[in-house]
This record gives structure tokens, sequence and C-alpha cells, in this order.
């Protein structure tokens, strides 16, 4: 969403799309909730039930968990616009098939870069879900991780400028 508003220059819709966002993943995160309701009290791994709901890093190092989130969104954006570039998108054997080959592209950068930090890519996906972890009555769980919570958002703002910027420069 960010990439989208600093390639076009229209910022209109960036903060009630981001809102819709995060209530989406907030909401989403309480669907998930429910769908382990039994297993909150059986489970006494409090950091398997924080990592349900949001990102947790490997390793807690901050300049590297920044750049992985960064580079993760980073990758996002860029080769999805390209995805759906006009050059690419309506004509030849990939037209119609861009949402496929969206979720292969968060597939592949899950499986490439998402084992250091979790892989936000966008701060919605994160910070949605921690809120939801931090109001929903789950028995026995440790504290929502806020001296991280940053990084998942901070990281995805950056990475979804600097794409939107190269976008803008390339022009697709």
């Amino acid at each position: 969403t960010l990439s989208a508003a600093v390639v076009s220059g229209d910022f209109g819709k960036l903060l009630p799309y981001s809102f819709a966002q995060l209530a989406g993943a907030f909401l989403g995160a309480v669907v998930v909730w429910i769908h382990y309701l039994p297993h909150w009290a059986l489970t006494d791994d409090k950091n398997l039930k924080l990592g349900t709901f949001c990102t947790i890093p490997s390793i807690r190092h901050t300049g590297a968990n920044l750049a992985s989130e960064v580079i993760g969104t980073f990758v996002l954006t860029l080769v999805g616009a390209a995805i759906f570039s006009g050059r690419v998108a309506t004509t030849g054997p990939v037209a119609g098939v861009g949402p496929l080959l969206v979720g292969c592209l968060v597939w592949g950068i899950g499986l490439s870069l998402g084992g250091t930090t979790g892989y936000a890519i966008n701060p919605a996906r994160d910070l949605g879900p921690r809120l939801a972890h931090a109001l929903l009555p789950i028995a026995g769980k440790r504290d929502s991780d806020w001296g991280y919570a940053a990084i998942p958002v901070v990281g995805p703002l950056i990475g979804g400028t600097l794409g939107g910027l190269v976008i803008a420069a390339v022009s697709f």
C-alpha cells in the first residue's frame, strides 16, 4: 500500500487501506485464537503461543532483524510490481495468473528470508495479531514482546518506501 502511494504520489488511500489491513489482521488472529481455543491451556511453551500470532526473531539483533524486514519487503514490492506491470500482466503466459505468482513470491520470500525474523513484510501482518495476542484471554501467555514490535512495522515501511522509489524510477 505504501509502495503504491509512493509510486503514484497519491497518499489519500494510505490511512484507510492501512487501517483496513490492520483490522483484517486483527480479526484473522481472533479466528486463529478461536480455532486453537482448546489448545491454549494445554500448551506450556509461551513463545509458541506468541509465535502463533506474530513474528519472533531467531536471533535478536536489531540491525540484522531490521535489514531482514527491509530486504524482504523491498523484494515483495519490486517483484510484485514487475508481475503486474503492463508489459507482463496483460500479455504472454502470465496474463491472469498474477495473484498466483504473488503467492509464490511471498512463499519464496518466506523460504529464503523468513528464518531470521518470521518475515512480516507488511506492518499489519505483525501488528494486528500482536494486538490480538495482547488483548485476548490466552491461558498462560507471555507478554506480547512490545520491545521487538517496532522491527516488523518499521522494516516493512522502509522496504516498501524504497521499493516504491525504485519502481517509480524504473517505471514498470
